[in-house]
């Protein structure tokens, strides 16, 4: 039985973006409905969540996926379940039974269209539904977690054990020669894990680490004092990490580590990387895939 979290209840989760790298499927289908083998990419964030004792999940998406995300959540398709009961496959629905049985609450709005472009924009259309709690996630649909525990849960105790602090970031190891592709950490002097800045795509040899960050938060409502149509950064847009790195020059804001394995879908190509990952450890036809190649080598 899962238990419910009292300082942690909510968690912001965002795909309001254009999406154009995916384009023409993304005219029609948000990003995070593409499949990690027969869930949607979302569905992996909403239950990353559930893991942590969340009650109530905001989805921010696009005019466009907003009723295709209530359809996938609320929607019971009875008769789809009457169609597999007469042919006596009633079994196949217990996944759609699965999503309907979630405890969380689940709301899915738009995102604010006055607001600035820039991937904080999402998380700033949701403030009203956080303005009021103690702290709460924000989870980038981009980002895909393997492993267990999840971010959000990892996330969720780190703050229980630290509730004085203002907010907490994950982050992952990457190798030496990829730091200047990501956002990396530098911790304030003299700590190990207290986050001083995030340096956006350093030179190479020149990194402050090799902690990279991604779309994994724990914050609290102080986070919009920055993140406003006031804090726009870099190409005039609104960046999460911008607002994070303002409201750690003031309060401490921790850094976790990964237990698992984090991989971007922000584009076709890590996209399919990640999807081929999961296929590979959790689906049944996983394991003939290398045959499979072979095959498609001999062609």
């Amino acid at each position: 039985m899962m238990v419910q979290n009292k300082r942690v209840r909510k968690a912001i989760i965002t795909d309001a973006g254009f999406a154009s790298r995916y384009l023409p499927i993304t005219k029609t289908l948000p990003k995070a409905m593409l499949p990690l083998g027969n869930r949607p990419i979302m569905q992996f964030m909403v239950e990353e969540c559930l893991e942590a004792g969340i009650t109530e999940i905001i989805i921010v998406s696009t005019p466009e996926g907003k009723p295709i995300y209530e359809d996938y959540f609320h929607n019971s398709v009875i008769r789809i379940k009457k169609q597999l009961a007469a042919q006596e496959k009633i079994e196949r629905y217990q996944s759609v039974q699965d999503i309907l049985d979630y405890p969380s609450k689940i709301t899915v709005i738009t995102q604010d269209e006055s607001l600035p472009y820039g991937n904080g924009a999402p998380v700033a259309s949701a403030m009203r539904y956080v303005e009021g709690e103690e702290a709460f996630l924000v989870l980038y649909s981009d980002d895909v977690v393997f492993g267990s525990p999840s971010d959000a849960k990892t996330l969720v105790d780190t703050y229980d054990q630290n509730p004085q602090v203002e907010g907490v970031i994950m982050a992952q190891t990457v190798s030496p020669e990829v730091v200047n592709k990501y956002g990396i950490i530098s911790f304030k002097k003299g700590t190990e894990n207290v986050l001083d800045n995030i340096i956006e795509k350093p030179e190479l040899g020149k990194a402050p680490s090799r902690l990279a960050s991604y779309g994994r938060y724990l914050l609290k409502p102080s986070i919009f004092k920055f993140l406003n149509p006031n804090g726009t950064g870099k190409d005039g847009e609104l960046w999460t990490v911008d607002a994070i790195t303002q409201v750690a020059k003031q309060k401490k804001v921790l850094v976790e580590q990964t237990r698992g394995e984090w991989l971007t879908t922000g584009d076709p190509e890590n996209y399919f990387r990640a999807h081929l990952k999961y296929v590979l450890e959790k689906e049944k036809y996983g394991a003939k895939i290398l045959g499979w190649l072979n095959e498609f080598k001999k062609v």
